[in-house]
């Protein structure tokens, strides 16, 4: 197809029904297909994409909005892909542009891999921080945590959303009150009957990914991914601020390897709302 040809197809708005396309999409790239969290982020946020006439998409990226529905107060993009035979024809470039146009003067934010970081600069992005992508089999300590945790229940979920608005600095509702179906585990570390952090380990493929992790303090995040790797048999991913080094090293310790670091960066806003001390790691990349 023409360069010219494939930089005019039309951009659309994606539903569930996209699911297999989009995940057709990230397996043509070499990236896992998992639509468990394609399926997620359909459905809580907002997809885009580009119809090749000759099947299947040319390019995706997916929008989840944080805050008043009528007036954003962060969105986060996520999921962007251009097919192998469209790469470097500028498809991509007209997607993002599209994107920051619409969104207007609402705060934005993504995570970049090294490639992709030279276009969203280009459009205006800055780097405001990184976090390390680390997975492995996660070894035990042996010791017992003084940190209390248990699994969530339905009574949790009220204090679980005012904890989750306050760190991360926007309403997430729409997300959070998914994570029972969507994850395999939720649990929450408590004391005095407070809820002071929370995780979830989601399935993606063979791994189980914590996210999100939000904590009073590292040794309470400590507890949360060792309850969360008591209770499964495959290895974790998780992507931590590299902010928090203690974390970091303990779970390179525990046996997680670092598999890469994407560059968080933003556009409209110079730093992200909330309290990043006790935000150690995101539900996913691709929603903040």
């Amino acid at each position: 197809m023409p360069t010219s040809s494939a930089a005019a197809l039309p951009i659309r708005r994606l539903t569930p029904r996209d699911l297999v396309a989009c995940a057709d999409l990230s397996e043509n790239r070499g990236w896992p297909r998992e639509e468990h969290k394609w399926g997620l982020l359909l459905a809580a946020g907002t997809g885009y994409g580009i119809d090749d006439p000759t099947g299947g998409l040319v390019a995706v990226c997916v929008v989840t909005d944080y805050g008043p529905r009528e007036r954003p107060e962060l969105a986060a993009i996520g999921m962007v892909l251009v097919a192998e035979r469209h790469a470097r024809r500028g498809v991509g470039r007209r997607l993002m542009r599209h994107l920051v146009e619409e969104m207007g003067s609402t705060p934005l934010t993504l995570h970049a891999t090294p490639y992709g970081r030279p276009l969203y600069e280009e459009l205006g992005f800055k780097v405001i921080g990184h976090a390390e992508m680390v997975r492995g089999v996660f070894t035990s300590e042996g010791s017992a945590s003084a940190v209390f945790t248990r699994p969530a229940t339905a009574g949790d979920l009220a204090p679980l959303l005012g904890l989750d608005e306050e760190v991360f600095g926007s309403d997430r509702t729409h997300m959070i009150t998914r994570l029972p179906a969507f994850a395999d585990q939720l649990r929450v570390a408590e004391e005095d009957g407070r809820i002071i952090g929370y995780a979830a380990a989601w399935p993606n493929m063979d791994t189980h990914v914590v996210g999100p992790l939000i904590a009073r303090d590292t040794e309470t995040a400590k507890a949360l991914v060792s309850s969360l790797a008591a209770h499964t048999d495959r290895p974790l991913r998780t992507d931590i601020d590299v902010r928090h080094e203690d974390l970091l090293s303990w779970l390179k310790e525990r046996g997680l390897a670092p598999v890469g670091l994407n560059a968080v960066m933003t556009h409209n806003i110079s730093e992200l709302p909330g309290d990043w001390t006790r935000r150690f790691a995101p539900l996913t990349v691709a929603a903040g």
